[in-house]
């Protein structure tokens, strides 16, 4: 059984590693779980630990026909919000870390990120694309504000002329809302703040170390406010846990002059499965099975729809009236889809010394 009070402010319930690669698994024995407080203490709470990262590149591409970009950035490995639902949980199997518990509190952080970007923008031959940041882990995850990856990354971006287009849950994004104005005024920016519910107490369950709905709907006010293109990203939705808040998310965020929403359904690859089963049974054990049912009912009877072409697109009853409720809340608050393209006409490579090229 998990230590429930060992995890408090931790979105999964257990830290057991990945079975797909043959990981060794520890579990502790019922005796001494029996002594322990009276021997070692009482357990203490999960504490967050981060490792620097040397990686040789920066700029990850992908040929993905599900997803709007082509390239990503992403600064950190592991993400401390905890979101239970996070797809990119099963990234830390590739370290022999597991993708619950280590996962939200076993962190790397790539300090590199910066420079090795200036690197690939100064090669011969590199064409600009909009580089999504926040798309495996948030970019403005509570370690930004210690480490600053983001933001230097920002910096290049702005200096090069290069666009970005940033997706995250925290209000943190405002600390850099004077990189931000300079850059929506060139075209180069675009932000997605995603919010799942407006229920503080849920959101502290499903997203635990995430800004409250309170904060992400008042940073896009402002964001919005200041000149950034932004939008509301209802995502992920999750049947009978927060699908109920779809209209009223909308309605907010048409309230605070957001004019583009979008929406992702659930998604549980691999590991991501299981820890979110072992969340609902732990939160939510009287709808448990109705959750998944609808959850299958949208990936062909399965826990999760992997393949290209239809991962990204959920299908039956239930994903048709998600849709049509998401339709016609956007109708009904005029708003639409994100649709501004990004500037790609203004990027003027860097020099490796930090200096622009005049060529």
């Amino acid at each position: 059984m998990p230590n429930r009070a060992a995890n408090h402010g931790r979105g999964a319930q257990s830290g057991a590693p990945s079975s797909r690669f043959g990981l060794a698994a520890r579990e502790a024995d019922g005796d001494w779980l029996d002594v322990h407080d009276s021997v070692d203490g009482p357990v203490e709470n999960l504490r967050t630990s981060v490792t620097i990262e040397h990686p040789r590149t920066i700029l990850s591409f992908n040929g993905s026909p599900d997803i709007p970009f082509d390239r990503s950035i992403n600064a950190y490995r592991g993400c401390e919000h905890g979101c239970i639902y996070c797809f990119a949980r099963p990234t830390h199997a590739y370290h022999d870390l597991s993708p619950g518990l280590d996962f939200e509190t076993k962190l790397f952080a790539k300090p590199d990120a910066a420079r090795l970007l200036r690197a690939t923008l100064a090669k011969r031959g590199y064409v600009p694309a909009p580089i999504a940041m926040g798309t495996n882990t948030d970019p403005y995850q509570p370690i930004e504000a210690r480490y600053r990856i983001t933001r230097e990354v920002l910096e290049v971006c702005l200096e090069t002329r290069h666009p970005v287009t940033i997706t995250t849950k925290s209000d943190r994004v405002l600390r850099d809302l004077d990189l931000l104005v300079e850059m929506a005024r060139a075209n180069l920016v675009s932000v997605g703040i995603s919010v799942t519910s407006l229920d503080p107490r849920l959101s502290r369950r499903l997203e635990p170390r995430a800004a409250s709905p309170a904060k992400r709907m008042a940073a896009l006010g402002k964001l919005a406010e200041a000149g950034v293109p932004c939008h509301i990203s209802v995502a992920p939705v999750i049947p009978a846990i927060t699908d109920h808040f779809i209209e009223a998310i909308l309605e907010e965020a048409a309230a605070r002059g957001i004019s583009a929403a979008t929406w992702i359904i659930v998604r549980l690859p691999h590991e991501v499965a299981p820890l979110f089963r072992e969340w609902l049974e732990t939160h939510y054990a009287d709808r448990a099975g109705k959750v998944m049912a609808t959850i299958r009912s949208m990936r062909g009877g399965r826990d999760n729809d992997p393949n290209f072409g239809t991962r990204m697109r959920p299908d039956g009853v239930w994903a048709d009236l998600f849709r049509k409720r998401f339709r016609l809340a956007m109708k009904r608050h005029g708003m639409g889809q994100p649709a501004v393209p990004l500037d790609c006409t203004r990027f003027r490579p860097p020099s490796l010394d930090g200096q622009l090229s005049l060529l």
